[in-house]
């Protein structure tokens, strides 16, 4: 947590500003809404870019899984996965209230996936959509993929042979590129349910000739490459919507509405992913179920740190400021700029209940870190998981309600943040 330095002065020499003056004072400290939206569309950019960086360094890693297949290499590439993970995650924010990052995440983050339709799985332990007729396509052992009448030609695997494979047949279980897609390859099935462990891909899975174990070693390496270069293109088109000095993407579109829409779409995008995303789809849904096939980062047991950082970058958007990669700190007008102009005691409380949800979520890192991870904390029968995961929901409901008046003070109406369909 950053700590402000209290900065002490010398009461004498003081001389008292008169109240027209210190009105003015306070008034000329107060941002405008347009530079307020304007520090969130920096914020998107900085964010998305390091999203870019760290993409490149997986596929760097990827690179060099291929060409020296070993169990160092493929650790690296690990390594470099869940790095990646910590910049994106809080992109997510940008989500909700944007249409044209909702319309375009899906090929990045979709899950949970039926893994069939990617590699091999242990049949006895494998859960998939109902009906799905992709479930056991398995892309790497065939060259020919069919859908009903359809045949897919799956011969040479390209970047836009997997884009074109997503939701195959209709089922949004079905996701063939992004984040997950790589992660499962890396890692493998996760086979210990709601018991200690993650998946336990072994390199061999990717060497050649007869090294080379569970076949189709060829075309998984071609998988995992094509893969993660369409991530990369995927994020450079991200990084340019958002792009300063341009007049022909998405964040010049935004910069030209009014103020109060980009606010709006602000207050809506941190309120959908506190609410009915993080508390509902990702953490209620897998608690309710005690299920780990609705675990976010299942295969790799990295979903306390997904959760983590998806209510860090809640807390960047608010606050406005956002620490890269590289350990620069990007801060501006913000939210709680204008929520405490207006109304400083609000704004005391609303941020008290921010940092309750960290605090909360922090709680469930360190207990992943130290030996529960999130699928056993939502195991049936695991009391303190379960008060765990409760916690951090319940401060994120109460977070949202937090939002929700901060938009209020500022003026901006017809919130209604995306509550998912979920009760609380």
């Amino acid at each position: 947590m950053l700590r402000q330095t209290v900065l002490t002065c010398l009461l004498t020499s003081v001389v008292a500003l008169p109240l027209s003056v210190q009105a003015k004072t306070e008034k000329d400290q107060t941002p405008s809404l347009k530079a307020v939206v304007k520090q969130y569309a920096d914020l998107a950019y900085a964010n998305y870019s390091d999203a870019l960086q760290t993409a490149q360094a997986l596929h760097t890693t990827i690179n060099q899984l291929a060409k020296n297949p070993n169990e160092d290499t493929l650790k690296q590439a690990k390594q470099a996965w869940l790095k990646a993970r910590i910049p994106y995650q809080q992109t997510e924010v940008f989500r909700f209230g944007n249409k044209i990052v909702d319309d375009w995440e899906g090929q990045v983050n979709a899950w949970p996936l039926d893994e069939g339709l990617i590699d091999y799985v242990d049949n006895k332990n494998y859960e998939h959509e109902l009906g799905n007729i992709g479930a056991s396509a398995n892309i790497i052992a065939n060259t020919q993929i069919k859908v009903g009448s359809k045949t897919i030609d799956a011969r040479t695997i390209t970047p836009e042979l997997l884009a074109s494979l997503n939701e195959l047949g209709g089922s949004e279980a079905n996701v063939a590129t992004g984040y997950h897609a790589i992660e499962f390859l890396l890692w493998g099935q996760d086979l210990h349910g709601t018991q200690s462990g993650a998946g336990e891909r072994k390199a061999a899975d990717f060497m050649p000739g007869k090294q080379c174990t569970n076949q189709h070693c060829d075309r998984r390496v071609a998988y995992l490459k094509a893969a993660s270069t369409l991530l990369i293109s995927d994020l450079t088109e991200m990084v340019n919507q958002w792009a300063p000095k341009k007049n022909d993407n998405y964040r010049h579109e935004l910069l030209n509405e009014s103020p109060e829409q980009g606010l709006r779409k602000m207050f809506y995008g941190m309120g959908s992913l506190a609410l009915g995303e993080l508390a509902g789809e990702r953490m209620k849904v897998a608690l309710e179920a005690n299920s780990p096939e609705d675990e976010h980062d299942c295969f790799s047991d990295n979903t306390h740190n997904s959760h983590y950082f998806n209510a860090q970058g809640i807390n960047n958007i608010f606050f406005g400021r956002y620490q890269r990669t590289d350990g620069s700190k990007l801060t501006g007008p913000s939210v709680a700029d204008l929520v405490k102009a207006k109304q400083p005691k609000a704004a005391q409380e609303i941020e008290k209940l921010f940092n309750a949800t960290q605090s909360s979520l922090q709680v469930l890192v360190d207990k992943a870190e130290n030996g529960m991870a999130f699928d056993q904390m939502i195991a049936a029968n695991n009391k303190q998981g379960h008060t765990i995961v409760r916690n951090a929901i319940q401060s994120l409901v109460a977070q949202t309600e937090g939002i929700e008046k901060a938009a209020k003070v500022i003026g901006i109406d017809n919130l209604n943040p995306d509550n998912a369909d979920h009760s609380f």
